[in-house]
């Protein structure tokens, strides 16, 4: 913070803002009423930030902001924290892919589970599963000889309820 005081601010605030107002009096004449007040509040901006101290707050966030990044780009063992953070990123990624495919493999095979007929009859079957409506197993007719090309996806359409 000591650089800060070093600095004379208030000079170069002003300057800036009668730059910017000197602009705004460029882009009124050239561009309009609005484009000249848009310039306006842009260039009253600097001062604003000097008198309410605002500036000493952006200062100190500017040199800290500098100064990690030189320490992150100098120093190898914030790389090596970097590195781990992305470590830890990628097997969040790639956990949650593997964990998706097996709920995913868990439902298809509950599906599947679902469709197929009990091989033993309703008594053998759980309660839960006893007040859901059942289909009706389709059995496969043996396909003849003289069919037609579609005759095997007719079929399969037919075993999975699709007509």
């Amino acid at each position: 913070m000591g650089n800060f005081e070093q600095i004379a601010w208030l000079p170069l605030c002003a300057g800036v803002t009668i730059a910017g107002l000197a602009l705004a009096f460029l882009a009124f004449r050239r561009r309009g009423a609005a484009a000249g007040m848009r310039v306006t509040a842009w260039a009253l901006l600097p001062v604003a930030a000097y008198l309410t101290g605002a500036l000493q707050a952006l200062w100190t966030i500017g040199t800290t902001v500098v100064g990690f990044v030189t320490s992150l780009v100098f120093n190898p063992a914030v790389w090596a924290g970097v590195a781990v953070a992305g470590l830890s990123v990628v097997l969040f990624v790639v956990s949650g892919v593997m964990r998706g495919r097996r709920l995913s493999l868990g439902r298809r095979k509950k599906s599947k589970d679902d469709a197929a007929p009990p091989a033993q009859g309703a008594a053998a079957r759980p309660a839960a599963a006893a007040g859901r409506p059942q289909k009706p197993a389709v059995a496969p007719k043996p396909a003849a000889k003289s069919d037609d090309d579609f005759s095997d996806i007719e079929e399969l359409l037919k075993r999975r309820g699709i007509s």
